[in-house]
């Protein structure tokens, strides 16, 4: 595979069995993998971001619109094929997704996973702490896209059902 003309844009929905291709890669499981076409199929509001190798699917990660709060998207599943971990696109393209909503109007966003990985794009924690959601606690994260969004807020955020079938 070619190494450094990664190209990183908005996926289009013929692209979604490409996309399933990456997250069955990344994660092994095929909850992830479905995930993303269950939610663009669902009609929900989403930016959908893609790395893309020449002919090649390298990455992908969504964001998803919420209920319960005004504005706000969940991100989630983002995934990275395994030989192209480490390399940076993952970083990229959580940056790029972001970069669109807060040009679109979205005013938070809040994610799952890896405090050291989403720390330094910009989540955090305590910015998640209003948020009733049974996965709370330290890797449950937030970001403001708007200044003071998160700023004495707190609910019930309302995921899409197709979260339901995943470990978030």
């Amino acid at each position: 595979m070619a190494g450094g003309d990664i190209v990183i844009r908005e996926m289009v929905p013929s692209e979604l069995v490409f996309v399933e291709t990456v997250h069955a890669s990344a994660f092994g499981r095929d909850e992830e993998a479905r995930l993303p076409n269950a939610i663009v199929s669902a009609g929900h509001d989403v930016i959908s971001v893609v790395a893309v190798d020449g002919e090649y699917f390298v990455a992908h990660a969504l964001f998803t619109a919420l209920a319960g709060i005004d504005r706000a998207l969940a991100l989630g599943p983002v995934a990275v094929v395994p030989e192209r971990q480490g390399q940076g696109i993952g970083m990229r393209l959580v940056e790029t997704g972001v970069e669109l909503a807060r040009n679109r109007g979205w005013r938070s966003i809040f994610v799952l996973g890896d405090p050291g990985f989403y720390g330094r794009l910009g989540f955090r924690a305590e910015l998640a702490t209003g948020a009733v959601v049974p996965w709370a606690g330290p890797n449950f994260q937030a970001m403001e896209l708007v200044p003071g969004a998160l700023e004495g807020w707190s609910g019930v955020l309302v995921y899409p059902a197709a979260f339901e079938q995943t470990d978030h």
